[in-house]
């Protein structure tokens, strides 16, 4: 987070639960970690991580809990994206800058749409585990380790690079560090300013159906921005900075416990690694380890949703990781899939809506959409993505609830990684510049002209 503005913070709660210490998820079953062959070498990183400087602050982890909780009140959005995993080769200048191009143009679009403030939430500077569906992968006869992500092992298909390697938590962090003073810099710097439109890449447009409205959102954001600095007589970059915070999957315990911290002036524990940690669809087990770590933190938490969720196990992780309804705790990101949310979500929202409980509702419309097509290679179709969205937004005026942000994988980058959107990308646009090592991502066009969509349809349910 660049600047901190003094607001409010939320509650108390979390401040010191009963019963919990940043190792006690050890006690626990614990899904999703790898077997690291050397316990010895696995204390020593640890040791080594747990002494080395935190990646963000309380303050910060405190103000976004604010944020969050304003936005559970219809206030502000959320938008959160970025890379399915990063890639530790992928730690240069201009892949960081391209991808908080993108997010930062998506936010002013939607800041300009829906005329609230965005709350913008990277999916970056830690997103270095994955979880997978088998602890193996087998090749032409050979079983490896499955691939878990930089801060484990690596992708080459190797007895070498699929060992999982505790020092890799180490590199993990120096590139997420490196990664945030980056951002920073950036944003500090007035890298805001690409927010004008002069900077967009917009060739796509002219290839889409909705070319005509969007050009006009577009004149309009310009002439928004030319109104303010003709008012405020300097440029806008030069009076404006932005809030920007971190988010990854708190899936490999023995790096967030290393990195869970008390600090002065503050009661509790806070997870240092990220500002916002969430909880994975294959670890949200309400007597597993990853529920009993995050019940002890006191960063607000997303916790994932898919259409199997039994709704009984949902509320249950609720009571446990916020007991005392504390505003701001909670994201619920929900992801059915385009051809389920009709079926799956409308009971989970009426289930949490007859709770009471403080919650915002988040869509992720990208991980129930996934295919694997008949080559072998991961996709998603755009149209299911904005189907999904848009049903989702239906979904929740009709239960009385409202969503409040969504959760998307995607680059600044010009891959070919899903299908469709405004140049409808084919199947044999895949193989040009197909470049993600685990899930697919929108690319550049495909994110600005999701956030035009999601406008266009919120803008309407409105009225």
């Amino acid at each position: 987070m660049m600047r901190v503005s003094k607001q409010k913070i939320p509650g108390k709660s979390a401040t010191k639960v009963a019963g919990w210490q940043p190792e006690s998820w050890q006690m626990r079953p614990a899904a999703q970690q790898p077997l690291y062959a050397d316990s010895d070498e696995l204390n020593r990183a640890r040791r080594e991580l747990s002494g080395l400087p935190p990646l963000v602050t309380s303050w910060e982890i405190l103000q976004l809990k604010q944020l969050i909780a304003e936005a559970q009140q219809g206030q502000r959005f959320l938008l959160q994206g970025g890379d399915c995993a990063e890639s530790f080769a992928d730690c240069s200048s201009e892949r960081i800058s391209n991808r908080l191009k993108v997010i930062l143009q998506m936010s002013l679009v939607l800041v300009h749409g829906l005329q609230r403030p965005v709350i913008r939430l990277g999916r970056f500077a830690g997103q270095y585990a994955k979880p997978r569906s088998t602890k193996m992968e087998s090749r032409n006869g050979i079983e490896l380790p499955s691939y878990r992500g930089d801060l484990v092992n690596a992708p080459e298909f190797t007895p070498t690079a699929r060992r999982p390697d505790p020092n890799r938590m180490l590199r993990g962090h120096a590139r997420s560090a490196l990664t945030m003073n980056f951002v920073r810099a950036l944003v500090d710097g007035g890298f805001a300013d690409l927010h004008h439109p002069e900077y967009w890449d917009l060739r796509w447009v002219d290839a889409s159906a909705h070319a005509a409205e969007y050009r006009r959102i577009v004149t309009d954001i310009a002439e928004a921005v030319q109104f303010m600095e003709t008012l405020i007589g300097e440029p806008i970059a030069s009076f404006s900075r932005v809030d920007f915070y971190t988010s990854h999957e708190a899936l490999l315990l023995h790096y967030e416990q290393a990195l869970t911290r008390q600090v002065p002036r503050q009661p509790g524990w806070f997870n240092l690694s990220t500002h916002f940690p969430w909880i994975g669809m294959r670890t949200a087990d309400p007597n597993g380890a990853h529920v009993e770590y995050c019940r002890g933190i006191r960063n607000p938490i997303g916790i994932k949703i898919g259409p199997t969720m039994p709704i009984a196990r949902l509320l249950h992780i609720l009571e446990i990781l916020n007991p005392d309804d504390e505003a701001g705790r909670i994201v619920l990101i929900h992801r059915m899939g385009a051809s389920k949310i009709t079926e799956a979500l409308p009971p989970v929202l009426e289930a949490v809506r007859a709770t009471g409980r403080q919650v915002l509702w988040c869509c992720d419309p990208m991980h129930g959409n996934t295919e694997t097509l008949a080559n072998g290679i991961k996709t998603r179709r755009f149209a299911n993505i904005v189907g999904e969205l848009e049903q989702s937004v239906d979904l929740h005026a009709a239960a009385g609830t409202h969503l409040g942000g969504v959760h998307l994988e995607l680059t600044g980058e010009d891959v070919t990684e899903c299908m469709g959107g405004a140049r409808d990308l084919s199947e044999a646009d895949l193989s040009r510049a197909y470049r993600s090592n685990v899930d697919p991502r929108l690319n550049y066009e495909q994110s600005i002209e999701l956030a035009l969509r999601i406008v266009q349809k919120l803008g309407r349910s409105k009225k």
